[in-house]
């Protein structure tokens, strides 16, 4: 086994703290640990009146539960975030052309800098979008990176969530109950602040209204319903902007326009932000025993009558194995040096990488090319023999479906947990908005953390929790 890499503690606690960090040092050493566990109840109370929860499928017992909610803040210097801002922005900016690319002159492809079996044989490809314009060239509308940090100035990009990212509501309220909990902490800090993203959500919504849209364009959320993991989000978000959250049986596509059934009568739609997969949305195209969307949806985008975001097909992007050619994406669409770094990535698709795997798959995190959430992965120095062993017989029978990446030492941030403050690892999920105008973010994002000591996954499903970013202003 290799020596493990020294771990980044970003607030450098407990010896040497970081500058971010002086008032929240200050404020853990004169909290006692009692009056923590105290606000942590309270935090609690407050979650459930809310209704924050989520939903487990795969487990019996009570399906909704609570995100574990951290109390002490992770915080990032005005300076460390503008490089991520931009970082970011580069993104998402060569990730869009990249989508319109594919679904349109494939120069990326004919100039040999992708391979053409990683577009046209990938199961979220969707040949219906071939040659479809839309606003702005802007497919993935709203885009929850996944990043983590290695070092002062070591951060990477974990993989790209261009269809449907979910988590932003979690962000919004984990500050706001902070707010309410610590006010004092907030009149001593200057808090970047983050309130104002439904805003931004809206105005972004509005800028990719279709060609056919004449005044003020009419957004609705479409949501799967009340039984969706992500179903407070989708209420919450809608709320906050102001607009109509909708079932797909609340939707009517007449002469390629789509409608809403209000009690005033039918009310035409313009955009639409859905929240449900891209084999639900129109049963006339994709499943045809779908019942989540309405019928006509499609060609109604087609026509130029109605902007449905993220675009269908966007789910390209989140491919694992397409994430590896990111930076040059980069570098061909806006002729640009990348500015974040990818995980070095090996391809187990090519012989000679599947066997460099297979034979240090102890030190490696595999993941499935299409998984999401925890599920499908390996994290090699964690796992035990037999799930070494079970892994090697899925990699030796479909290579081409997996990936495989270092161990990173993903950096620490303390973290209230039952033994008091302790060191836990963390990722941050920043939330990208591109428009046909401009591209947004708002500062800071979702920070996830492992609250099992020694933990690298994050994700709420495998018992991550969540924690408040703080962007400090200059």
């Amino acid at each position: 086994m290799p020596s493990t890499p020294p771990i980044f503690d970003e607030m450098g606690w407990p010896d040497d703290i970081r500058p971010p960090y002086s008032l929240i040092d200050a404020w853990l050493k004169s909290a006692p640990a009692e009056q923590l566990a105290l606000k942590r109840r309270e935090a609690e109370v407050l979650f459930r009146r809310i209704g924050i929860t989520f939903a487990v499928y795969t487990e019996g017992g009570d399906a909704e539960r609570l995100i574990p909610f951290d109390l002490i803040p992770r915080v990032m210097a005005q300076a460390e975030w503008q490089r991520l801002r931009q970082g970011l922005e580069q993104r998402a900016k060569a990730l869009n052309a990249f989508l319109h690319d594919v679904y349109h002159d494939r120069d990326i492809i004919r100039a040999g800098r992708v391979p053409e079996r990683l577009i046209l044989h990938n199961d979220e490809f969707r040949p219906e979008m071939n040659g479809l314009d839309l606003p702005g060239r802007v497919y993935s509308h709203v885009s929850g990176i996944d990043m983590v940090r290695t070092g002062p100035d070591d951060y990477y990009v974990l993989e790209d969530n261009c269809r449907t990212p979910s988590g932003v509501s979690y962000m919004v309220e984990n500050r706001e109950v902070m707010q309410r909990l610590f006010p004092e902490l907030f009149r001593q800090a200057r808090v970047a602040p983050v309130a104002h993203y439904a805003d931004e959500l809206l105005e972004t919504l509005r800028s990719v209204a279709p060609p056919n849209c004449h005044g003020e364009p009419t957004v609705v959320l479409l949501t799967p319903g009340i039984h969706n993991s992500a179903y407070y989000e989708h209420a919450f978000l809608a709320d906050e902007m102001g607009i109509d959250l909708v079932e797909g049986a609340d939707l009517l596509v007449r002469n390629d326009v789509c409608y809403m059934r209000t009690t005033a009568g039918l009310e035409r739609v313009d955009v639409i932000y859905r929240r449900i997969d891209d084999d639900y949305l129109d049963p006339l195209v994709f499943r045809p025993e779908s019942a989540l969307g309405a019928a006509g949806l499609h060609f109604a985008n087609r026509a130029g009558n109605l902007t449905i975001t993220n675009a269908v097909g966007a789910g390209i992007a989140d491919d694992k194995a397409v994430y590896m050619h990111v930076p040059e994406m980069i570098r061909f669409y806006l002729g640009e040096e990348p500015l974040l770094s990818n995980v070095p990535t090996h391809d187990c698709s090519k012989p000679d990488e599947l066997k460099y795997v297979l034979d240090h798959l102890d030190e490696l995190v595999v993941k499935a090319v299409h998984g999401s959430g925890g599920y499908g992965m390996l994290v090699g120095p964690h796992a035990s023999k037999q799930e070494l062993e079970d892994f090697r017989a899925l990699l030796k029978a479909k290579p081409e479906t997996y990936i495989a990446q270092p161990t990173l030492a993903l950096s620490t941030v303390p973290t209230f947990v039952e033994s008091g403050v302790a060191p836990r690892h963390v990722d941050l999920r920043p939330f990208v908005l591109s428009g046909s105008d401009k591209v947004r973010v708002v500062p800071g994002g979702l920070t996830r953390v492992a609250l099992r000591e020694g933990s690298l996954v994050v994700n709420s499903s495998q018992g991550g929790g969540t924690k408040d970013t703080w962007v400090l202003e200059e």
